[in-house]
């Protein structure tokens, strides 16, 4: 098995439970517990649910279509629009007034988007992208930050039945250069520059040099104005075109969605894999967007007249689900903003739920843990009564960032949605119903209901409760991938072939493994322990490394930590903790004594480390997520790899001197 011959171990302990509030239960959008039994007896009609939740211009003859493992279809035969799924149906409802888009700029400029003000602009776009060549099921690449033209561009785009392909803005021009060749995409939709912690960023520089490296050459591109006179002064070439320029010409245009059968993309979005080569995800547009509008429905609780901010950015899956298409299916107002949160100051997040009276927040264990470390007075500066549910989303979160989170954000009165999914299966899938089930901080939660997820050994057996394995879905669901982009082969071996028959043609026998190591608890509830790869094998021992963060961040003063293996003569593994620090609390020996003491008294002498190294702050990628593998280089002695993805490149460094300083 690819997992390695030795199982995976759980060692921490059980977590407290908490119960949402009877206020809150009282008016969820899902409070029924009968719904999981509901999903289960009548699955997979069950998602019709969630596909009456959206207009159709043809309804669908069968919910799934499942005779040709693990190429799934879903509602087939039905025939339906993205984009008017998103504005058109609410404009013509009576809620063009109602407001769409709140985005706030780095430096406090503000732009408000009614739904009628997005239609507008969505229309006339779309008129603009057909007026230069883009035609249905042409792929139009979208490299951008978060401005609100990157919304409009994704819906005009699903209007007019062109699968889009955002490429995160802080990717760099070989990235971008990757992505278009592969998804042989001819068009683009850019920007002159954005601001960063206060300085103007030259974006227009890099999307040339990407666009040098597309092999088949481009039709045409698109540069909105981001900077005006902070703007670098480029002249844009014969086939580039200003945006505003575009929608001036286009003005007043209307162009009719495009009927768009439920299997069709909807768009692409490329993510790493293990060869070095990106996968080209495809989501389609009846399963995707039905799943995407359910879950923000059913776990995030939103409401028509709901103000949401999920601080994600749509350059990921979980803005493209849970900033765009999901928030504006349900027809409420979702918010965006441009720059970090401790710029200008480290109260910026709670000065935008104030100011917008913000009701529900989701945001990424790696933002809460760092507001634990600046300190609960910045949160506690603000009047953040507005909130009504929190949630996380990005990676595991850790029972004392979970506890922090419910106490100073939420005021112990917000349920917390831990949530569990990938770009690949589109939406939420191992998460807490927010209205229905208790909350267990560290734990996500159990299944949704419809989701058939199991934890199995490497044989693939269900493992008991309390012990530690593999993370598997048995059935498919609607927000799936269909496949990777021209690459049905890829498909098959990367998600399907390890717990698979994969010569049988009965769905039964086809099991999706996502690659994570959890466990599960005798109420059905999953903690995910991490990726396979973030296993350490301590003579002998797999134990996942979010067991062990858990452990050091549970120690008084501790803020942020992150666990990786490195090579020792007798473990094979040993434990190497890099810890970031409260404010108002001292490294030294003493707080490093407590630390090795906190995971011994949690997991056990096994997983003792080795060697624990204060740092202020961790390599991190621009999406927030922890780079392991440069921290194991470090604990290792070799040569550091490529830190260009970095927003921290310069960390690296320093925490290798102090590494060799402490050896020494």
């Amino acid at each position: 098995m690819a997992q390695g011959d030795a199982e995976l171990e759980a060692r921490l302990a059980e977590q407290d439970e908490f119960e949402p509030s009877e206020e809150f239960v009282a008016q969820a959008n899902v409070s029924d517990p009968d719904i999981y039994e509901e999903f289960e007896e009548n699955w997979p009609d069950c998602w019709e649910r969630a596909a009456e939740m959206l207009d159709w211009d043809e309804a669908y003859d069968e919910v799934l279509d499942d005779s040709n493992p693990p190429f799934y279809e879903w509602f087939t035969g039905g025939e339906l629009n993205a984009c008017y799924n998103c504005v058109d149906r609410h404009v013509e409802n009576g809620d063009k007034n109602r407001v769409a888009i709140k985005w706030e700029g780095e430096h406090g400029e503000t732009r408000t988007y009614t739904y009628q003000d997005l239609y507008r602009e969505v229309n006339e776009f779309a008129a603009a992208l057909r007026a230069q060549g883009v035609e249905e099921d042409d792929v139009v690449t979208l490299y951008m930050p978060m401005i609100p033209e990157l919304p409009v561009a994704m819906l005009a785009c699903a209007r007019i039945g062109a699968p889009h392909n955002v490429v995160f803005a802080g990717f760099s021009a070989d990235a971008l250069a990757t992505r278009m060749n592969a998804a042989d995409s001819r068009f683009l939709v850019t920007c002159d520059g954005y601001y960063r912690r206060g300085d103007p960023l030259d974006h227009l520089d890099k999307a040339n040099e990407g666009l040098d490296g597309v092999d088949h050459g481009v039709d045409a591109t698109v540069v909105v104005d981001r900077l005006g006179d902070d703007g670098f002064g480029h002249d844009l070439k014969g086939n580039q075109h200003d945006w505003d320029d575009l929608l001036d010409e286009q003005s007043g245009e209307r162009v009719a969605p495009v009927e768009r059968d439920a299997e069709d993309m909807l768009f692409l979005m490329y993510t790493s894999g293990t060869t070095g080569q990106p996968k080209g995800v495809k989501h389609t547009t009846g399963g995707y967007l039905s799943y995407a509008t359910w879950t923000s429905h059913a776990v995030l609780d939103i409401e028509r007249e709901d103000t949401y901010w999920c601080s994600a950015d749509i350059g990921w899956i979980t803005g493209h689900s849970y900033i765009v298409y999901g928030p504006l299916a349900l027809g409420s107002t979702t918010v965006m903003y441009e720059g970090t949160p401790d710029f200008p100051n480290r109260d910026r997040m709670w000065e935008l739920v104030e100011k917008y009276a913000v009701d529900v927040f989701y945001t990424a264990p790696t933002a809460i843990r760092a507001f634990m470390k600046w300190g609960s007075k910045f949160p506690e500066s603000r009047d953040l009564s507005s909130l009504r549910l929190l949630g996380t989303v990005g990676e595991p979160i850790n029972p004392r960032a979970w506890k922090w989170y419910y106490e100073h954000i939420g005021n112990e009165e917000c349920p917390v949605v831990d949530t569990w999914w990938q770009t690949e299966t589109g939406g939420m899938m191992v998460t807490t119903l927010p209205g229905v089930k208790n909350m267990k901080p560290g734990s996500a939660g159990p299944p949704l209901p419809g989701i058939d997820a199991q934890i199995v050994d490497t044989d693939g057996d269900e493992v008991e409760p309390g012990r530690a394995g593999y993370l598997t879905v048995n059935k498919p669901w609607p927000g799936m991938l269909r496949t990777l982009y021209d690459n049905d082969e890829r498909y098959v071996s990367e998600y399907w072939a390890e717990y698979s028959d994969t010569d049988s043609d009965d769905p039964d026998d086809w099991v999706y493994f996502p690659e994570d190591g959890a466990k599960v608890d005798d109420d059905g509830y999953v903690t995910v322990l991490g990726r396979v790869d973030d296993v350490l094998n301590v003579s002998g021992h797999r134990l996942g490394t979010m067991e062990i963060e858990s452990a050091i961040v549970g120690v008084e003063g501790v803020a942020e930590a992150a666990v990786v293996g490195g090579d020792h003569e007798v473990k094979g593994e040993a434990v190497y903790a890099y810890v970031i620090t409260e404010d108002g609390y001292e490294e030294g020996p003493d707080l490093r004594a407590r630390i090795i003491e906190g995971v011994e008294d949690a997991i056990g002498p096994i997983a003792r480390p080795e060697q624990v190294v204060f740092t202020p702050e961790l390599p991190k990628t621009r999406s927030g997520k922890i780079m392991r593998r440069l921290l194991e280089d470090v604990a290792n002695g070799a040569e550091l790899g490529d830190t260009s993805t970095l927003r921290n490149p310069e960390v690296v460094e320093e925490i290798a001197a102090k590494v060799r300083t402490q050896a020494d």
